[in-house]
């Protein structure tokens, strides 16, 4: 006979691992939702248009850091659509997405090679997110002239990554290890 699966430990804890895992990335969700809500309310375009601080993606970074890529993309995917529909419509919705896929896809690269800190690899997830967003827009207008706006992006995913990168370092140093 075999253990039940309640009484044997080996299970149990693979539950609660999992158990966890999924509570902390549903409140990950949620807390990527509330951020990008304050940046609704709190735009900071300074005169720049499409110029965000990206607060959301500090949670991106962290769930990068805390589980693996697959949690963070499923996180920022889920993030990005419902903000969509909630505070920005579907549109805006898909220049983030390419954004949101691009720049995990070269966070957890770069992440992958232990060559880069967190700040680094936030700052090239924030520039290449804005390469994913020019992209789409110059494929959706079918005009590359959207390509000479893309060095002001530049400067603020440099920017704007590297305070996002700064502020996850330090929460990710105040963090409990979760296994991954």
């Amino acid at each position: 006979m075999t253990p039940s699966p309640d009484k044997n430990p080996a299970a149990r804890s693979a539950r609660t691992t999992s158990a966890t895992r999924v509570a902390y990335c549903g409140l990950l969700c949620a807390l990527a939702l509330i951020f990008s809500y304050i940046e609704v309310l709190i735009p900071f375009n300074i005169g720049v248009p499409g110029v965000k601080l990206g607060i959301a993606n500090l949670v991106i970074i962290i769930a990068l850091y805390q589980f693996n890529w697959r949690y963070a993309m499923g996180i920022n995917i889920i993030r990005v659509l419902v903000s969509g529909l909630l505070f920005s419509g579907m549109f805006a919705a898909l220049y983030s997405l390419a954004g949101a896929i691009l720049s995990m896809i070269v966070m957890a690269l770069l992440k992958k090679t232990g060559l880069f800190s967190t700040v680094g690899v936030s700052i090239a997830g924030g520039v290449t997110h804005n390469l994913g967003q020019i992209l789409v827009a110059a494929a959706l207008v079918s005009n590359l002239r959207m390509f000479v706006y893309y060095p002001v992006l530049i400067f603020s995913g440099v920017a704007s990554g590297a305070v996002i990168g700064i502020v996850a370092y330090f929460v990710l140093q105040k963090l409990p290890d979760i296994e991954k």
